[in-house]
């Protein structure tokens, strides 16, 4: 059996309108939501009595735990796989409500996706970028579309594959999770991603596959807002690695 945390708000928060959140354990709730948004602290839930289908009311919501029986696990589970599309083609002509550029710290363009979505938005999005002033390995900023079919651009730097013993994969996942809290905060539903960090980054397309599967899918189980995440491979080999890491997942 598995557990969900359905925390129900019951004052807004601000940069959202969603009132429902959903949890694979209380340590994640804290991984998204702040102990002033939700009227408790971490250490306060863990000794609440929320298990066994216990629910716990504060001042700013109500905190529900459900126990989830295998069958309803496998269904969860094909539910939010099903969100996941794996695709070739061109990210710079995705019709969704963001998409995802593998930018460099400085955003100001460069080679590979970066400058092919550069190129398509147009110089407006070189503009919105230098006002930002870059942004760290792991993190993700937003701007505007401008001239692509996707309302948004996340902008987010992937790790330099450097042998795997400098956090590489940790900075990856990282990736991808913040730019779909940063999806999240802007209201898009629909969010396509590159092949983060596996071109002149060099980050083994395999595992830069397993990483980005494993990271979403774990993601939408927490997120229903998130309607789909399109992975959007750059190359046939790409593709493979994707729908290999999601078959493994699925089976699992």
């Amino acid at each position: 059996m598995a557990k969900v945390i359905h925390i129900h708000l019951t004052h807004g928060i601000e940069g959202t309108k969603r009132k429902d959140w959903y949890f694979s354990s209380i340590t994640a709730i804290y991984t998204v939501l702040t102990a002033e948004q939700v009227g408790a602290t971490k250490n306060y839930l863990l000794h609440a009595g929320l298990s066994g289908n216990g629910t716990v009311c504060t001042k700013k919501a109500i905190i529900k735990h459900h126990t989830i029986t295998e069958r309803g696990s496998l269904h969860m589970k094909q539910e939010i796989l099903s969100r996941i599309t794996i695709k070739e083609g061109d990210i710079t002509k995705e019709q969704i409500c963001a998409i995802v550029n593998a930018a460099n710290s400085s955003l100001l363009g460069g080679g590979g996706v970066d400058g092919a979505i550069h190129r398509a938005a147009g110089i407006e999005l070189l503009s919105e970028c230098a006002r930002i002033g870059g942004c760290p390995p792991g993190e993700a900023r937003s701007t505007g579309g401008y001239k692509l079919p996707a309302k948004h651009v996340i902008h987010t730097v992937g790790p330099i594959w450097r042998g795997g013993g400098k956090n590489e994969a940790e900075t990856l996942a990282a990736a991808y999770k913040n730019s779909l809290n940063e999806a999240l905060r802007l209201g898009a539903e629909r969010v396509a991603f590159p092949a983060i960090s596996t071109g002149v980054y060099r980050f083994p397309p395999a595992q830069a596959a397993a990483i980005a599967v494993k990271t979403v899918a774990d993601f939408l189980a927490e997120h229903k807002e998130i309607k789909e995440v399109r992975l959007v491979c750059f190359s046939a080999e790409s593709k493979k690695y994707h729908e290999e890491a999601l078959a493994k997942i699925s089976a699992d």
